[in-house]
């Protein structure tokens, strides 16, 4: 009998958008937090909520875990999941109070948890983890069902007798290659794998190389990984990818790092790694433009599997970027999108409408850029304040 119950936050069907692009990825914050709470020891059952209706599809295996941990897990690196706020942490309420009448011990890792961590709190949650989470959800149930000195475990937030209470802040993991691999077993890959052969005819899986973004956008929040970055090396994203490709026939991987390959000489020595194992694989990948202007990193990033990468190129005015404090210019954009379409790479754009400022002029110059430029597709996003901005 397992002694935690850990759950993922998003439910495919309260995102509509998402429902009908159906491109769904398994949630990997969560699968790190099974695979560190597997090497403390502990019996770990996973419920995906991917592919479930509502919190009320969750109950059942709450029920079985009356009484021990649960773990509410968001996935900090799909930016999709942070989509539908409303329905999830509605979703997410239910689930909380719903295990809170059956006595379970309830502890919280998400972005939205982390931005309204008393709203979590006065539903019933136990503990909110405030930014990267695997060392603190290990140190929190290193007692089993009994937690004692809670004051003294860093990244937590709290109440006590009606007060609400946060402790130290988390260090940043620095040498990420110290994580165990995702526990990719507790996820049913096969109900992945039919709906993406299905609607697109090809199976993709996520890795993520880094964590953290040091640009300082003012329109981004990072509540979890925040500005400090750091990478796995090139050997064991290589390796993970190999497992993949040979275990779970997935030929096609979403890098869902906020920038790929930021590090100096990165991108080469995985191309390097990539051809030593003689991996076929395809790739996406999210980046800057004024990252993707070295005519040698294109060309590592082409001879590796790179077929697509996502760039914030967010508006088509200067004075909407230079306001965003983005750090880069239009001409960045054309030139690296000219560079990737030299070398086969499909770019593609992050847009943003109604930032601070914008008017219909801006919007013109966003529209003439993108008739301009002609990038293989395009993703469009409202400006909204998110607390941290």
């Amino acid at each position: 009998m397992s002694d935690i119950l850990l759950v993922n936050t998003y439910f495919l069907q309260l995102d509509p958008k998402q429902d009908r692009n159906m491109m769904p990825y398994p949630p990997l914050g969560a699968l790190y937090a099974a695979a560190k709470l597997r090497e403390d020891g502990h019996h770990v059952a996973f419920f995906d909520t991917q592919f479930a209706d509502g919190a009320a599809d969750v109950y059942p295996a709450i029920d079985a875990h009356a009484g021990k941990w649960l773990i509410i897990y968001d996935d900090g690196f799909n930016y999709l999941t942070k989509m539908c706020l409303v329905n999830m942490r509605e979703a997410c309420f239910d689930m909380i109070r719903y295990a809170h009448s059956k006595g379970c011990r309830i502890a919280i890792s998400s972005s939205d948890a982390t931005d309204h961590w008393k709203e979590y709190l006065d539903q019933g949650a136990d503990y909110i983890m405030i930014g990267e989470a695997e060392q603190t959800v290990s140190e929190l149930t290193a007692g089993g069902e009994s937690v004692s000195d809670v004051a003294n475990i860093p990244g937590l937030a709290y109440q006590d007798k009606g007060a609400f209470l946060r402790t130290a802040p988390r260090s940043v993991l620095r040498n990420l290659d110290e994580l165990p691999a995702p526990a990719w077993d507790l996820v049913d890959t096969a109900a992945y794998r039919r709906r993406w052969m299905e609607r697109h005819g090809y199976f993709s899986l996520n890795v993520a190389t880094t964590r953290g973004c040091p640009f300082k956008c003012n329109w981004c929040a990072k509540p979890i990984y925040g500005n400090r970055y750091n990478a796995h090396s090139p050997a064991y994203v290589a390796d993970q990818i190999a497992d993949m490709v040979q275990h779970m026939k997935a030929y096609h991987i979403w890098f869902c790092d906020d920038i790929f390959g930021l590090k100096p000489g990165w991108i080469k020595a995985f191309r390097q790694e990539v051809e030593q194992r003689q991996l076929r694989f395809r790739f996406k990948i999210q980046s800057r433009a004024d990252l993707l202007l070295e005519e040698s990193n294109i060309a590592d990033l082409a001879a590796s599997g790179c077929e697509e990468v996502w760039i914030g190129a967010e508006s088509g005015s200067q004075m909407i970027l230079d306001a965003m404090d983005k750090g880069t210019t239009i001409a960045q954009i054309k030139e690296s999108t000219h560079l990737m379409k030299r070398y086969g790479i499909r770019p593609c754009f992050f847009l943003q409408f109604g930032y601070p400022g914008e008017t219909a002029v801006e919007i013109r110059e966003t529209i003439a850029l993108m008739l301009e430029l002609m990038p293989h597709d395009f993703g469009i996003s409202v400006s909204y304040p998110l607390p941290g901005t």
